[in-house]
């Protein structure tokens, strides 16, 4: 049985969450207070974490921050803040999905469920059929999962390395942030498609020598993002 931790402190939309979860087959846990709940995240057995922005102890973007340095758990944020800004930040943290406040529990089911199916995949397919991928100074194993830049190992979260498998397979394609989107996260997901710049700025910041001016990841602005050949 999966297991979803929540961290909200809202007890009456935390056991709402837990409730719908567990009729439909999950194992669901509440935790109130933020730093608590990222120390019992961090303990790995969870399949998905849900959490609030606003929490004492913690807010939401710190423990996602932390998770993200260790884990590669699934992450959705769930607010009642609606603005952009909110919702690219946490992303940016490391989030992969945001839900504003009010929304249906069968909705935050259906994003349960498409993450960790997708996370799944993700972690038993690379998506191509063979084993190394070299690109000038850039080497992925798709075997391992393992990237190296010019020799130095880099440590990708599970969606970065499937954005950059995608674009490093296939050079010189031009993908739209839509296209990336539905290729990694999947299009019956309805989502945030600004986490694909946010995750491509990310991933720059890992395997560029100079970020502002990629040697590897272009951007063709209006249009979308390739690989360099």
């Amino acid at each position: 049985m999966k297991q979803i931790l929540i961290i909200e402190d809202d007890l009456n939309i935390a056991e709402m969450e837990r409730d719908y979860l567990q009729l439909n087959g999950y194992k669901a846990e509440i935790v109130q207070d933020g730093s608590k709940g990222l120390k019992i995240a961090l303990s790995g057995i969870y399949d998905v974490i849900i959490v609030d922005l606003m929490l004492p102890g913690k807010t939401g973007y710190e423990i996602t921050k932390e998770i993200r340095k260790s884990l590669e758990i699934p992450v959705i944020v769930v607010s009642a803040r609606a603005e952009d800004i909110d919702k690219i930040r946490a992303l940016d943290f490391g989030a992969d999905d945001y839900l504003t406040k009010p929304f249906s529990p069968a909705e935050l089911t259906a994003r349960v469920k498409s993450h960790i199916n997708r996370y799944e995949r993700l972690k038993g397919n690379s998506g191509v059929a063979y084993e190394f991928i070299n690109r000038g100074g850039l080497e992925i194993n798709t075997a391992s999962h393992r990237v190296f830049v010019y020799g130095k190992e880099v440590q990708l979260t599970s969606k970065e390395y499937a954005i950059l498998v995608l674009l490093a397979s296939n050079p010189n394609i031009v993908f739209t942030k839509e296209h990336i989107f539905d290729k990694i996260w999947g299009d019956e997901f309805c989502g945030e498609t600004a986490t694909v710049p946010v995750h491509i700025q990310k991933i720059r910041k890992k395997i560029e020598k100079d970020p502002a001016n990629p040697e590897f990841i272009e951007t063709l602005w209006g249009t979308g993002y390739r690989f360099k050949s």
